[in-house]
């Protein structure tokens, strides 16, 4: 019959190993896998959609269990000390690092609805209340573009004259640029364009840093807008993006780099 002192004992040290054994998800070759490493790996998985179940966990569990595997034996090869391998492991460390600093950050310095809505007021302002469908023919030089213009008065089609122009992304297309705000365009082009009338060509050429236009006015509508709640997510990414790049450029410009 065990004593009284004894049975004390055996349960003092049952108490201490236990937790110290579910710590571990298991024990391979006497080192052990701890269960935190379990958790980080599902918490990864539940993030990407993957529902939490039984299943998942024992993937995990044999998952991990086989890494540790072949990382032991990847240490008695001595794989783990190449230089390649370190510095893999260096750069793999920095990105893990890199992003759990970029998302404290975002978390203490996040985007206000006041911010994201004063960007969208921005846009909606440089857009403008009109939207225009224009064609152009580029050339590079004015008296190029002058005769071009004489041959458009003189009736020759605008769709025709438009395979000769430099800009690439037109010139099959008749010089067709679709529906635009004249924000998308360079301000001597725009302001040219705003002026036509409806069915009007430039009566002299527009000069540009790409060129010499010819412009020719197709229709106006009004602007469609998309509402504040449909572009919300890219105006909040943009914004994060420049707080980011501003906190780089902060950094970079304390740092010392020799």
């Amino acid at each position: 019959m065990t004593s009284t002192p004894a049975r004390l004992l055996m349960t003092l040290l049952a108490a201490v190993t236990l937790p110290a054994f579910a710590q571990n998800l298991a024990v391979v070759n006497g080192k052990p896998v701890p269960s935190s490493r379990a958790d980080a790996m599902i918490k990864q998985l539940t993030s990407q959609g993957q529902p939490d179940s039984p299943q998942l966990r024992n993937m995990v569990k044999e998952e991990l269990i086989n890494r540790e595997i072949l990382m032991q034996e990847a240490d008695k090869q001595g794989l783990s000390n190449s230089p390649e391998v370190k510095n893999q492991v260096e750069i793999a460390r920095q990105s893990i690092v890199i992003r759990s600093l970029v998302s404290d950050y975002l978390k203490k310095n996040p985007v206000s609805d006041a911010d994201i809505k004063a960007e969208y007021d921005k846009f909606k302002a440089q857009a403008g209340d009109k939207e225009y469908h224009a064609r152009h023919i580029l050339v590079e030089k004015e008296e190029d573009a002058k005769a071009i213009i004489t041959k458009l008065k003189g009736g020759a089609k605008f769709e025709d004259l438009a395979k000769q122009s430099k800009d690439p992304g037109s010139a099959n297309n008749g010089g067709d640029l679709d529906w635009a705000s004249p924000a998308s365009f360079v301000k001597p082009f725009s302001d040219a364009m705003t002026g036509l009338q409806k069915g009007q060509i430039t009566e002299a050429p527009v000069k540009t840093q790409f060129g010499y236009h010819v412009i020719k006015l197709e229709d106006v509508r009004a602007a469609k807008v998309p509402s504040l709640e449909e572009v919300k997510p890219q105006i909040a990414e943009a914004l994060q993006q420049k707080k980011l790049q501003a906190f780089q450029q902060n950094l970079r410009e304390k740092a010392k780099v020799q």
